[in-house]
Formats: C-alpha cells, structure tokens, sequence
C-alpha cells in the first residue's frame, strides 16, 4: 500500500490554548468548535482555549476537548491540502479521531460518545481505589508475570498500554501497583506512577465498557473511506460493522500501540501526520520504527509547511 497514514493522539496531549491559532486563522477550524460547543451544551472551546487546567485535566472534558482539537486541525489542513490518508489510527481516544477522519462517524456522534466515554470512565473506579504506572526497562512478559506475581485474589492488574521503546503502561488496584512498583525495580527495571484519574484500560473499566457498548448501539457507524487500525488487536478494520465491539473492548483492554505502529510500516507507509495537539506520537514513534517520517499538523505553521509542498506532501 503506498499513501501516508494519519495519526491521532489521545489523552494526555490535552493543554490550555489547544486549537485556538487554529481558529483564528481557519474558518473549517473554527466550524469544528462552534458544532463541539453545540452538541455538548457547553462552550468546550473556551475550556480548550482558556482553561481553566483543572477542569480541562478531567477526563470527561479532555477526552471531547482532544477529539475537537484533532478534528479542527484536520479539517484545517483539507481546507488548503487535499490530503487523504491510506490508513488512519489513534492512541486510544485518538481511534474515535480516526474514525471520524475516515467518514465512520459524524464529528457530533463521536464528540458525544466520547463525553460518555470520559464520564463513565471516570465513573468506573471509585477516586483513589485504582491507578496506573509506566514500566521501562523489561520485556513485556517479565511485565506481564509481574502483574500476575503481585495480585492477590479480587485485585486487578494487567498490562495497558504496550507505547514501545520498551516502554509498557500498567493499570488496576492501587495495592498490586505498589507491589508491582516494588518487584519492578527489584528486577533492574524502572517505575513510575502515573497523575491518572482512573486504571485505563484494565478490567477494571467494565462499567464504562458496557455504558459505551449501548451508546453505541444508538449510532450510525457510516462506509469508511480508509480503514483505521484498532488499538485492541492492532489490524486495520474497513467494516462499519465491526466498530463498536473494536471500541468496546479497547475500553478493557490494552492499547497495542507499538504493534499498531509495526503494523502501519507492514502496509507499506513511509509517511504520517500527526494530527492534533502535541508531538507525544512522534516521540512513540521514533522509538518504535524510527524511518517512519512524522509530521505535525497542529498549528497555522504546520499547515503552512504542508501548503508550501502540496504538490509532494512532505
């Protein structure tokens, strides 16, 4: 497969004045916010734009936030650069970026899944009962015995995020976590917890799994015009039929980004755009298949660069 992939980013690249150049130079940029603000009932753009932080941190709000300030970029760069991508895909949130990218839903239908998502993500755990920490410097079986070594019985706690570089995400009960900190670095490896709100990823979401599972059975999921690789089992997905038990289950299960990433390099992709706020998936990247070319689109300057070589997209 020849062409470039988009790439989307999740939560964690949320930041106080995010798409608010974007809105001031591009009319598309700003119909996104106008439409976010719309669906949701509350003025999401002044949040994106202003803060305050704390408000934006909460993952109910960061989540909509993120996919707003993806999508505006997006629609800001098609403005002026006819670009299409071969295959799209996100870190986590991010797939619901992808998803609208590629037609499978409407920008209000994902905006107001992901406002669900967030809160009953949010929801799912009761505050300071479960986290997260990242763990470098094992392979990811020594992660994965870790994390069975450490749970006692009734106590969740697993793999989550598999970002590559040797790094891996874990996520559950607050009591293994400690322990699996400990064991970590008894074995010459690294730890570090993690500000979450909520363990992501773990099954220990299977509340927020089932409230997204009937949300999603109210939406229309439309013909996608490229397929979107799906962070739970990292292969590329062209059946609408197919995405919401894709995104059910990512709510429980790990996000296979590194995989994901390998897997846009097996299609033959050489080129990306990283599309939204931040630069956290070039860095991913990088670690990852480092002669995959990365390129921002999350500014008027970014988009500029890619105007001035539309002939070639660089």
């Amino acid at each position: 497969m020849s062409g470039y992939a988009f790439l989307f980013p999740g939560q964690g690249s949320q930041k106080v004045g995010m798409g608010q150049a974007l809105c001031e130079r591009y009319p598309a940029a700003r119909d996104v916010f106008a439409e976010a603000d719309d669906v949701l009932g509350f003025a999401l753009s002044k949040l994106c734009f202003e803060g305050p932080e704390s408000e934006l941190m909460r993952t109910a709000n960061a989540q909509p936030a993120i996919v707003a300030t993806s999508i505006a970029a997006l629609r800001a760069l098609q403005s002026v650069v006819p670009l299409e991508p071969a295959v799209a895909l996100g870190h986590s949130l991010g797939e619901f970026s992808a998803l609208v990218a590629v037609g499978a839903f409407t920008l209000a239908d994902a905006l107001r899944l992901v406002r669900l998502r967030g809160l009953a993500m949010q929801e799912a755990v009761p505050e300071g009962q479960g986290s997260m920490a990242a763990v470098m410097g094992l392979e990811a079986a020594r992660v994965e015995a870790i994390c069975r070594e450490v749970t006692e019985p009734g106590e969740v706690l697993s793999p989550a995020n598999e970002n590559g570089g040797g790094q891996i995400v874990i996520a559950g009960h607050v009591a293994p976590l400690a322990r699996a900190i400990e064991a970590v670095k008894a074995a010459n490896g690294k730890a570090m917890p993690l500000k979450v709100s909520a363990p992501f990823h773990c099954a220990l979401m299977e509340p927020a799994a089932q409230r997204l599972a009937a949300a999603l059975a109210e939406v229309t999921v439309h013909s996608m015009s490229a397929p979107v690789i799906a962070n739970v089992d990292a292969e590329p997905n062209a059946d609408p039929g197919a995405v919401p038990d894709l995104l059910v289950r990512q709510v429980t299960h790990r996000v296979r980004w590194e995989a994901s990433v390998q897997r846009t390099v097996a299609m033959g992709i050489e080129r990306t755009f990283e599309i939204g706020h931040g630069k956290v998936l070039a860095g991913l990247v990088r670690r990852i298949e480092p002669k995959l070319q990365v390129l921002p689109v999350g500014s008027p300057a970014d988009i500029d660069v890619q105007k001035e070589g539309c002939d070639e997209p660089r």
